[in-house]
Formats: structure tokens, C-alpha cells, sequence
């Protein structure tokens, strides 16, 4: 099994945006099972109905207006990349403006954690509060997996 490495910042904006988006969805779903895990409040199908809650398009595009302002000039450039890419499929429970629009997050979650910017996503993400998790108590910072 080939090793894990880290990306320059010139080798990850060279992905597809939607494959930096692919992988963002990983990031963001794991923060969210790991922040929801740690609350200690349910039992694991409670834990996936307010996943699916928080990490579909539309909980997304939602916490998304927090983050935005925040974004640095270069994490916006590929939230536009993601948000404007050409997409093989379309969301069903989502506005075509909210599928967009989480996209274009994930690719910024997903370059970061190629370009090893664990601490950065740690930092938009902790803006969240339990309004944007639906009642999830904990705010442990992400680990990603070894």
C-alpha cells in the first residue's frame, strides 16, 4: 500500500475539482461522525439520521454562509472551481444552487487535507455551533486518520 503524502499547493490545485470534492465529502462527513461520536448523546442510528442532516447539500450550504467570509483568496478560488465544475450528477433532496455550493466547500476541504492544512480546517469548522449540528454537544478538533 503506497504511502500517504502531503501535496504542494501547486500538485492539489492540479486535481479536478470534483475529485477534491469526492474526497472533501470524506473529510467533512468524518468531522461531523467524530464530532457527533464524541458527544455521547445516542446510539449509532441516531448518529447517522443527524449526520446525514448536517453533511447533505443543503446542511452544508447552510454552515457554508458562516464560512465563506472566511476564506482566504486562494481557498476561495477553488470553492469557485468546485461551485462552477461540471458535475456527472445532480442531488435529489438539494436546489441545484445548494449542490453547487456544497461542491465548491468540499473542494476547499479537500485541498486542504491533501495540502496536510489540518490545523486550517479545524479552524472552519469550529465555527460551527450546535445549531449547525442539530443538538451535537462536542467540538473536538478533527484527527485525521494515520
Amino acid at each position: 500500500m503506497e504511502e500517504l503524502r502531503i501535496l504542494s499547493k501547486i500538485e492539489a490545485r492540479q486535481i479536478n475539482p470534483v475529485v477534491l470534492a469526492f474526497l472533501g465529502d470524506a473529510v467533512y462527513s468524518l468531522y461531523v461522525r467524530q464530532r457527533l461520536v464524541l458527544s455521547g448523546e445516542g446510539k449509532a442510528a441516531d448518529f447517522q439520521r443527524a449526520a446525514a442532516k448536517v453533511v447533505s447539500a443543503k446542511g452544508q450550504s447552510e454552515f457554508l454562509d458562516k464560512v465563506l467570509p472566511l476564506l482566504t483568496e486562494e481557498e476561495s478560488d477553488v470553492f469557485r472551481r468546485g461551485k462552477n465544475a461540471k458535475k456527472a450528477t445532480k442531488s435529489k433532496s438539494a436546489t441545484s444552487l445548494e449542490y453547487s455550493r456544497s461542491t465548491g466547500f468540499e473542494a476547499v476541504l479537500g485541498y486542504l487535507h491533501l495540502t496536510g492544512e489540518t490545523e486550517r480546517i479545524n479552524e472552519l469548522l469550529s465555527i460551527a455551533d450546535d445549531r449547525d449540528f442539530k443538538g451535537i454537544a462536542s467540538s473536538q478538533p478533527f484527527k485525521p486518520p494515520h
